[in-house]
């Protein structure tokens, strides 16, 4: 049974109440250009998607991202910053904190109409702050409209990865989705999600049947998988790496691409362990070209204060996952891009 509580209103009308400045849009332009250029193959540069697990704490998160803008500056000829604004958290028993979207107050109830309104007004003053435009998790199909004209970079989760409508959607996005291998690690379930992806579709959305062109930056994040034991099994290293450039290679695919994950299975959520990660993946770019050609950066989860706390009572710390503090973040990324 379910019981209405609230309208929400339509992307259209939050959008026209909390508009992008002319400057925000020539801004999110040349953005998706940069990392366009990335994925395409044109641009050497390495992109970072980097950020807290959930964004829970907008004045937190509005520092950070601030603190990332300067960063971006200094590392412009080596690295694209995306500010990772995760919004939506996926839960494996589907309870508890569910991400701003959900929950504008963790310590409160479920309140969607005012997280939309949280999320839009976080992403516009993040990028008011920083010069960056940010990228986001697509956890709910349905929600994305009220984001679409802000964000970068897309997310497709590993438990919605095989999931009908988070492909047919990202086929219509217009800025580059990352699709993550599934939780059981399959890359053939990936690359299958990719082609649907970057083909055209015709499917229900909303009170519209729509036809997409197809996402031709649509492509691959290897996060790790979880083995039948529970066991996180990492997938960043070569082998896997160049199994990901062989089923590219046999699918004809356009704009082979792949981003690693550095955190969730690949660390066992053991956030320290992303400097390792992150270091290996650098080091076998500079071994292949192969693998150089196709591993286009990272996902790290990075917030002010490291690690985890269960309840939000320090400033700039996850409420999630564990995550790298800021000083380790800053020299993890010069290292980065000392060897781009």
């Amino acid at each position: 049974m379910f019981e209405r509580q609230i309208k929400i209103p339509e992307a259209d009308e939050v959008k026209a109440t909390m508009p992008m400045t002319d400057g925000m849009k020539k801004l999110k332009s040349e953005r998706d250009e940069l990392i366009t250029g990335v994925l395409a193959g044109g641009d050497e540069r390495l992109i970072i998607i980097v950020g807290p697990c959930s964004a829970h704490d907008t004045a937190a998160v509005l520092d950070y991202v601030e603190r990332l803008g300067k960063l971006s500056l200094e590392f412009s000829e080596k690295l694209i910053l995306i500010p990772r604004i995760y919004t939506n958290k996926p839960r494996t028993k589907g309870v508890g904190y569910k991400g701003m979207f959900s929950q504008p107050d963790p310590g409160k109830a479920e309140d969607i109409l005012a997280g939309i309104y949280a999320i839009r007004d976080l992403n516009i003053k993040a990028m008011d702050a920083s010069g960056l435009s940010a990228a986001d998790e697509m956890l709910y199909p349905e929600n994305y409209p009220y984001l679409d004209d802000v964000l970068s970079y897309v997310a497709v989760g590993a438990r919605s990865s095989e999931n009908q409508m988070h492909r047919l959607v990202s086929s219509g996005v217009d800025v580059p989705v990352g699709i993550k291998n599934p939780m059981g690690g399959s890359i053939l379930v990936m690359m299958n999600s990719i082609f649907a992806a970057q083909s055209s579709q015709v499917f229900k959305m909303g009170s519209w049947q729509v036809k997409t062109s197809g996402n031709a930056l649509a492509h691959a994040i290897l996060r790790g998988k979880v083995d039948e034991y529970g066991n996180d099994v990492p997938n960043f290293h070569y082998e896997t790496v160049m199994e990901v450039a062989e089923n590219y290679e046999k699918s004809g695919l356009k704009n082979p691409a792949l981003i690693i994950d550095a955190n969730h299975s690949n660390s066992g959520k053991k956030h320290r362990e992303q400097i390792r990660i992150c270091e290996e993946v650098m080091q076998n770019r500079l071994y292949d070209k192969t693998f150089r050609g196709i591993v286009k950066g990272f996902m790290i989860e990075s917030f002010i204060e490291e690690g985890a706390q269960k309840e939000n009572k320090v400033y700039g710390k996850s409420i999630t996952d564990p995550c790298l503090g800021w000083e380790d973040t800053r020299r993890l990324l010069e290292d980065i891009a000392s060897k781009v």
